[in-house]
């Protein structure tokens, strides 16, 4: 056997959300039919890789993206409850660009530290977090590849800690765009190696591109 193993950690497609709110972990937010083509596109793309084991956050959004990869491959789809998106206070509130609410008094508590931070899960604990998840399916895996899909923030995380950046971040700046892979390659259990990929980046519209200016009443939901 190998001692290369490979885990491809994907963002999830588009969802639908109609009212722009934060769903955070909230059930019932599923993939719109982009988000269904984007799942199908990487499915495709990985579909010569030699991937053994596929897992997903509990999440509907994760699991509906990781299907079809799963199902390329002739895969059962586990889940993993540590690849879940950060929580969150504004979880199920609209918050984002342009709709007021950094000047509602009533959330200026939760905005006292960006550096933890005060409004959701300490980035530290999503690390712990995903680096556990991550090395279950390098295991799952060994000499060969696994696929885990999850969410922006806890990815860019992940990868923020792997190449030794500091956690705390301007959110529009994270490359982990919709559908994207962030790859990891292990020699034994050891990362030497960080990729990234978006695969389906024709199919994401302009303005949740990594690193796109924010449009107003386009980007209200941030981090899923």
């Amino acid at each position: 056997m190998s001692d290369i193993t490979v885990v491809h950690v994907m963002r999830h497609g588009e969802v639908a959300n109609p009212d722009g709110l934060l769903y955070g972990r909230l059930p019932g937010y599923h993939l719109s039919e982009l988000g269904r083509r984007m799942a199908e596109r990487v499915a495709g793309h990985l579909a010569p890789r030699d991937i053994t084991h596929v897992v997903s956050s509990p999440l509907e959004r994760a699991r509906e993206t990781a299907a079809p990869i799963a199902g390329t491959h002739g895969l059962d789809l586990a889940t993993d409850a540590r690849l879940i998106e950060a929580e969150n206070v504004f979880q199920g509130k609209a918050f984002g660009v342009g709709d007021g609410a950094l000047r509602r008094p009533e959330n200026w508590k939760h905005l006292v530290n960006p550096f933890k931070p005060s409004w959701g899960e300490p980035y530290l604990e999503q690390v712990v977090r995903m680096m556990g998840a991550l090395d279950t399916a390098r295991d799952a895996a060994r000499g060969h590849e696994a696929v885990c899909v999850s969410h922006q923030l806890p990815i860019w995380m992940l990868r923020s800690f792997v190449e030794r950046r500091r956690l705390w971040h301007d959110p529009r700046k994270r490359q982990c765009t919709l559908a994207s892979l962030t790859t990891f390659t292990y020699q034994g259990d050891k990362i030497v190696s960080v990729g990234y990929t978006e695969p389906a980046r024709d199919l994401v519209p302009v303005h949740l591109l990594a690193g796109a200016k924010p449009v107003k009443g386009k980007s209200k939901a941030f981090g899923a």
